[in-house]
């Protein structure tokens, strides 16, 4: 009876433990907006070309980069971060001004295989590669305190170098 009793209790920590894991989790995600783009039929080699340049960007300026882009990818890129910054603005509640691209990954999806025939009979294998694009909003926060700490520090380095170099 002792021991069945003392299981329950081990029982129940166990499921405490599990719901304040998710509430952490919980609220990791709540400012961030992502965005999932599933079967582009591009290359992720090629979609990554058209992706490096916004990481970290702005959400305005990406959106510009990727309007006058002359890739033919960069309509449904520029479609796939519109939608991530309506679901930042209306699910989120996030700041679409200070929006900017936290993380954005390319992952490779499934490819079609065709064949080309050619001469003597012979058939050549044609890929059609698709991937997946991952996008991820955030919005930009400012720490003052984090900067003007490591002006000071780097101020009292070069007094100290040029105490060194006086002797």
């Amino acid at each position: 009876m002792v021991e069945s009793k003392n299981i329950k209790k081990d029982i129940n920590k166990k499921k405490e433990n599990k719901n304040v894991k998710k509430d952490i989790v919980e609220k990791k995600d709540q400012n961030l907006a992502k965005v999932y783009l599933k079967s582009v039929r591009i290359s992720p080699k090629k979609l990554n070309i058209i992706i490096s340049p916004i990481r970290g960007l702005n959400v305005e300026k990406a959106i510009n980069y990727l309007s006058f882009s002359k890739k033919r990818i960069a309509l449904q890129v520029k479609k796939a971060l519109q939608s991530g910054i309506a679901n930042a603005e209306n699910n989120h509640q996030l700041d679409v001004d200070k929006l900017y691209i936290h993380e954005a990954s390319v992952g490779k999806g499934l490819v079609m295989k065709r064949f080309k025939p050619r001469a003597k009979g012979r058939g050549v294998r044609i890929l059609k590669p698709f991937s997946n694009l991952t996008i991820k909003l955030k919005e930009q926060i400012k720490d003052t305190s984090i900067k003007k700490n490591k002006v000071k520090t780097e101020n009292n380095n070069k007094e100290e170098v040029k105490d060194g170099a006086k002797s």
